[in-house]
């Protein structure tokens, strides 16, 4: 297979938002923290709070509403419509040092997942710095669409997958997918109506089509890394690219499809099971806290130092940041 990652090109214009210290200095509270979710989307109606609706925010701001004793307003890294999984989402909250008052980030973990329904679960806390945006600080987003290709439905993962029931042209959909990596307008893989008014440029690192086996059954993995997404971008993109993998079109054409600016132009919109939020990358300490093994368990709080209270400490650290964002677009809609 190709490798589909490119340089990216340029810098557009971002729509304006509040700097770190910005944020820190409005923030009502002491200290910011992130959290990793992971939840089955299958019972949620998206990630959004929704009145009367089971939904992946009203859970978490339900339980964490129970800890502090008050209204406790979250922000996520990407909005996932209903049915869309997640594996490493971020949400952020703010609290003051009193409210956690002996508590570790292991103990409010296990407090969380305690109150929260049993199809989502907090991976990780970690004190993040005052002000900190796991929407605007994310420099970096991966989802994964998971496909079957063999003529029967795969049972075991009917509400994981896409059955497409059909042998799919790799190599096709690989040259397919190298039109879409880059900084482009992605309108035409915007659901019309979020489109409206708003800009729809966005820089994609990576588009890549590779063979997998799960539970010893042939699958598919489409993996798109990208610095923010548009509502129903990647379900889309792996629609268009299912098309072109069944043969109904070229690998061209979608070239011709991001030149049309048209969602009609498009292929279909994937469906939701498929598609896990698979991570978000961001600079510094935090970014390898969240990032994978056990070290959020043993970071102090803070870890970005003494202007990031804690309940447990005021210790000193912090990092440089080694991933830099790629455009400043803020996420709209759907997937982010």
């Amino acid at each position: 297979m190709p490798d589909h990652a490119s340089v990216h090109s340029g810098v557009s214009a971002a729509p304006s938002r509040p700097s770190l210290a910005e944020r820190a200095a409005a923030c009502p509270h002491d200290a910011t923290f992130a959290l990793q979710v992971a939840y089955d989307g299958a019972p949620f109606a998206g990630f959004a709070r929704q009145p009367g609706q089971l939904t992946v925010q009203g859970e978490l701001e339900r339980a964490l509403s129970v800890l502090l004793r008050r209204e406790v307003p979250t922000v996520c890294a990407g909005r996932t419509d209903a049915g869309v999984h997640a594996r490493g989402q971020v949400v952020s909250f703010d609290a003051d040092v009193a409210e956690l008052a002996g508590r570790t980030a292991r103990s409010l973990q296990r407090s969380l997942n305690a109150l929260v329904d049993d199809r989502l679960a907090v991976s990780r806390v970690v004190a993040a710095p005052r002000g900190f945006s796991a929407r605007f600080d994310a420099v970096e987003r991966e989802y994964r669409y998971l496909l079957f290709t063999e003529p029967f439905r795969p049972v075991l993962f009917a509400d994981r997958a896409w059955a497409v029931g059909k042998p799919l042209d790799l190599d096709a959909m690989g040259a397919a997918a190298a039109h879409l990596v880059g900084e482009h307008d992605f309108k035409s893989f915007c659901l019309a109506a979020s489109a409206a008014g708003k800009p729809t440029t966005r820089f994609v690192r990576e588009v890549a089509v590779e063979p997998a086996e799960v539970a010893g059954e042939p699958a598919v993995v489409v993996r798109v890394v990208g610095n923010a997404f548009l509502h129903s971008m990647v379900r889309t993109m792996v629609g268009t690219l299912v098309a072109v993998g069944l043969g109904r079109r070229g690998p061209d054409w979608t070239a011709e499809v991001l030149a049309a600016r048209d969602r009609s132009a498009a292929g279909e919109n994937a469906p939701a099971q498929g598609l896990v939020f698979w991570r978000v990358a961001y600079e510094g300490a935090l970014g390898r806290l969240l990032g994978g093994g056990d070290a959020w368990e043993r970071a102090p709080w803070p870890c970005f130092g003494a202007d990031a209270p804690t309940p447990a400490s005021s210790g000193a650290g912090g990092a440089d940041g080694d991933v830099r964002a790629r455009t400043g677009h803020a996420s709209e809609g759907g997937e982010r």
